[in-house]
């Protein structure tokens, strides 16, 4: 086998997931991450549908998410006086089964850290492809040649930054900023997965949600493209955009200041003309990524299936394995679709408020609902015949 050496940047999620196909391949696999240690906490992820399903399956992990479900969450619209407008079921938010990022990650971790070198609190800061390789250069240690290099850093990817070019190229800002703040309560899976309620206040332009498993709080708010100094000023604006709602919004800012666990991004998209640039490849949202559109995860798991079993099937040959890889994940990509989650949940008119009530209510939503089971098992998953490791 040729290109047996793989770098792969990342150890969230598809991470661990391409480290975990590779190896069992008999591929040498490190992984570096820029963190100091494994994420905990995080939002909920999801998996929806049979080939989802069989993926984790192949991988030995399904049962284990099962078991750490967090079972389904309700997203009720109430008016300032705690009055119902609408529902979101969880059935239709969570999947099939959902379970904390930070949960997966531990679980996928375990999976590969006594086979694949994983080294923290680095991360790649220069690629040079060579005729063999590529030379890579960390902010830590010292410069390393490998055959291959996988870039599953998400959205914001210093990987495909450095192989493919500026993130403005790529990455499509889309209207919204979304925020989450406080870990989900602990104990979370004690008795188990069972239903629960959260609450969104809505505002034209604005969302605030409290409860559920994703955290204690969840933000999102329309807004141009923001540039932060920092996380303090990020609080600020976020208090800034929300001061003035009603219900329990004025509670959930004054409780904002006490949580350390705090992100803000943007809602973005994610569009490569290609997947793979000579040694040089993406899976996962650095590649399709759109956030918050509810598929992000499974095409991650999805993707990292298909890209270590091509280049087993091509016997380590980049220029076969990537081609292949692409032409099917091109496909389901599309899943995410171009749709962002923003001008539905947070609509910006008083009207668009109210025309998304009723489109929750209405037959429109639960054809939407069909429509969306019907994508995520459009694709034919190949099983590899390659003798594992």
């Amino acid at each position: 086998m040729q290109n047996r050496t793989v770098l792969v940047s990342g150890a969230s999620i598809a991470g661990p997931a391409i480290a975990y196909w590779l190896d069992r391949y008999g591929f040498d696999v490190t992984v570096v991450e820029r963190a100091p240690a494994l994420r905990p906490g995080g939002q909920a992820v999801d998996f929806k549908g049979t080939v989802q399903r069989t993926v984790l399956e192949r991988m030995g992990v399904y049962d284990e998410i099962q078991r750490r479900s967090t079972g389904a969450t309700d997203m009720v619209f109430v008016d300032a006086d705690g009055r119902e407008q609408a529902r979101i079921s969880g059935d239709f938010t969570g999947g099939d089964v959902e379970i904390l990022r930070g949960d997966l990650a531990e679980i996928l971790y375990g999976l590969t850290a006594r086979r694949c070198t994983y080294v923290f609190g680095d991360s790649i800061t220069a690629l040079r492809e060579t005729a063999d390789g590529v030379e890579v250069e960390f902010e830590h240690a010292p410069a390393r040649r490998f055959d291959l290099v996988v870039g599953a850093d998400g959205i914001h990817s210093r990987v495909r930054r450095l192989a493919f070019g500026p993130e403005e190229k790529f990455v499509r800002h889309r209207g919204y900023y979304y925020a989450i703040a406080g870990e989900p309560p602990a104990g979370e899976h004690a008795e188990g997965p069972r239903r629960r309620t959260s609450l969104g206040y809505t505002a034209p332009g604005r969302l605030a949600v409290r409860g559920g498993p994703k955290a204690q709080q969840m933000y999102m708010f329309a807004a141009p493209e923001l540039g932060f100094a920092d996380d303090a000023e990020k609080r600020r604006v976020l208090i800034d955009r929300f001061t003035g709602m009603g219900g329990a919004v004025p509670e959930m800012l004054a409780e904002l200041t006490e949580y350390d666990d705090f992100y803000l991004d943007g809602l973005a998209r994610v569009r490569m003309p290609s997947y793979a640039s000579g040694r040089v490849v993406l899976v996962g949202d650095s590649a399709y990524g759109n956030t918050l559109a509810g598929f992000g995860t499974g095409l991650a798991l999805v993707g990292a299936y298909v890209l270590a079993g091509e280049l087993a099937a091509a016997a380590g040959d980049h220029t076969t394995a990537f081609a292949r890889y692409e032409r099917i994940m091109r496909r389901y990509a599309k899943l995410g679709g171009s749709s962002s989650p923003g001008p539905f949940l947070a609509p910006k008119t008083a009207w668009g408020l109210r025309l998304r009530n009723w489109f929750l209510g209405s037959r429109w939503f639960d054809l939407m609902d069909k429509f969306a089971g019907d994508a995520k098992d459009d694709i034919e998953l190949t099983d590899y015949a390659v003798a594992p490791r």
